[in-house]
């Protein structure tokens, strides 16, 4: 009796970890690279976001640059949520609904502004100067309209793009601590991953040149540096999500350095962006040295 228990014993072990393995494949493919996941992300930051600045400096007429913020708005958020559902590592309740109370506010506060600096567009604002060297605001009456025009700008450069922005890369650098496995060869980038780095990279260089978001960024680039190495000492390395969003961070800072680089002795947008960290916007550039061209 007492052998045949111990057969039948060792028999459920074998089935038992028979099973685990079966079960632990599908886990370990799912540490894989995300393309569905990024491809989304990519796309819809390309067309929605910056084809929309793309629209509203292009087109005449008011409406479509609005209706592509829309939807930004979002899809966005839904994206944001898709990254923390992948995530092993996700935030506290209170602080996911603190974060998406807090988009909701930039959300409606961006889209405002762009709204209103739109109609600005039409009758001659120049992007690259500040409120009060515009000229076509010069003999605005009354004079106390310019500081309602200066609020409108902070709420949407300063205010605005910060409690967008906070939360989006504190969803990157929470999806980042999650996609860390044990050292192997899979864990490295598929090919599909080094096809969407240059538009990746390209967007964040956007986000940080157009939304004024240096130090955020490079804040959330030190941190995931400072991940890679605290895993490391437990013999854990980036996996395919974890390398794409190094390398894009990376090419990202070179490009924004490059950027920098270009327009260093540029005077008209030294001083439209005073201070120590100087780092022109897109659209203060085209302004400058590309709308007059269009214009003629």
């Amino acid at each position: 009796m007492q052998t045949s228990a111990r057969k039948r014993h060792a028999a459920t072990a074998i089935c038992s970890r028979s099973l685990g393995s079966a079960q632990l494949e599908p886990v370990l493919s799912k540490s894989g690279f995300y393309l569905d996941l990024w491809l989304v992300f990519t796309v819809q930051s390309w067309t929605l976001d910056v084809g929309r600045s793309i629209v509203m400096l292009v087109l005449d007429r008011p409406g479509p640059a609005e209706f592509l913020h829309i939807v930004f708005n979002i899809t966005t958020p839904l994206i944001l949520l898709k990254m923390l559902q992948r995530s092993p590592r996700t935030p506290p309740p209170t602080a996911l609904h603190l974060g998406t109370v807090v988009f909701v506010m930039a959300s409606g506060v961006r889209l405002v502004a762009d709204s209103i600096i739109r109609w600005l567009l039409l009758i001659g604002y120049q992007l690259h100067l500040s409120v009060r060297e515009n000229p076509v605001l010069k003999n605005l009456q009354p004079s106390s309209l310019v500081e309602a025009l200066e609020l409108l700008f902070f709420f949407d450069d300063v205010l605005g793009h910060l409690m967008w922005y906070v939360p989006l890369f504190l969803v990157l650098l929470l999806f980042f601590s999650g996609c860390f496995c044990p050292r192997r060869p899979e864990a490295r980038m598929p090919p599909a991953a080094w096809m969407l780095l240059v538009p990746n990279a390209a967007y964040y260089w956007y986000i940080i040149t157009e939304g004024q978001t240096f130090i955020l960024f490079i804040f959330t680039f030190f941190a995931m540096a400072a991940t890679v190495m605290h895993q490391r000492r437990r013999d854990l390395v980036p996996d395919g999500n974890g390398l794409f969003m190094l390398y894009s961070f990376s090419a990202a800072l070179v490009l924004v350095a490059v950027w920098v680089a270009c327009l260093w002795g540029d005077p008209v947008l030294r001083r439209k962006h005073p201070g120590l960290i100087y780092v022109p916007q897109p659209r203060a550039f085209y302004s400058l040295h590309l709308g007059r061209v269009t214009a003629a």
